[in-house]
């Protein structure tokens, strides 16, 4: 009862075939049952009966193309409670006003003072926003305003002779920085 191998591939029996229910055609439903069907939520009939909720659209874009007769754009940053005086802080803007953007920057990497790369970060994060939301270019902007206001003053106190004490003021500041496209 030796059973000799097969020499070619087709004398290899192939198992059999098992036809499952799903294969078979289905008959074509009716348009009436064309719908698919949906899950029946839980909770109260009324909220069954309601249609799901739209997907939400997103608002259009209303920068594609600016009128010309409209005015520019102005882009604002601002900088709140900043840890320095307001009038510091008035010392460096008035540098920067009405520059562009490129010369501001420049003003700012050389000016000696602490309130400087306040300034400067404030410049780049107004320079974002126009870039992002208003599809500007950055570097044909210009510092149209730039202002610090005061902000609040944080008191302390500090001890001195004869059981006395005298405040330490430290004062805060908000900057504001206005940027528009060059004409």
């Amino acid at each position: 009862m030796s059973e000799e191998p097969p020499e070619t591939v087709d004398e290899v029996e192939e198992p059999p075939q098992i036809e499952f229910a799903e294969e078979q055609e289905a008959p074509e439903p009716e348009e009436e049952e064309a719908k698919p069907r949906r899950r029946r939520r839980s909770g109260s009939a009324a909220a069954a009966k309601q249609p799901p909720p739209r997907p939400r659209r997103t608002p259009a874009r209303r920068r594609a193309r600016r009128d010309p007769d409209a005015p520019l754009p102005v882009v604002r940053a601002q900088a709140k409670y900043v840890r320095s005086s307001a009038r510091k802080a008035r010392l460096v803007c008035e540098h920067i006003r009405g520059k562009s953007v490129e010369d501001a920057r420049a003003i700012l990497a050389l000016t000696p003072r602490a309130v400087a790369s306040d300034w400067s970060k404030l410049l780049e994060s107004a320079v974002a926003n126009a870039e992002h939301n208003h599809e500007l270019v950055g570097e044909d902007l210009y510092v149209k305003a730039a202002r610090a206001d005061e902000g609040p003053t944080i008191k302390r106190f500090r001890p001195r002779a004869l059981g006395r004490a005298t405040k330490i003021l430290k004062r805060t500041s908000h900057l504001t920085i206005l940027l528009t496209p060059k004409e």
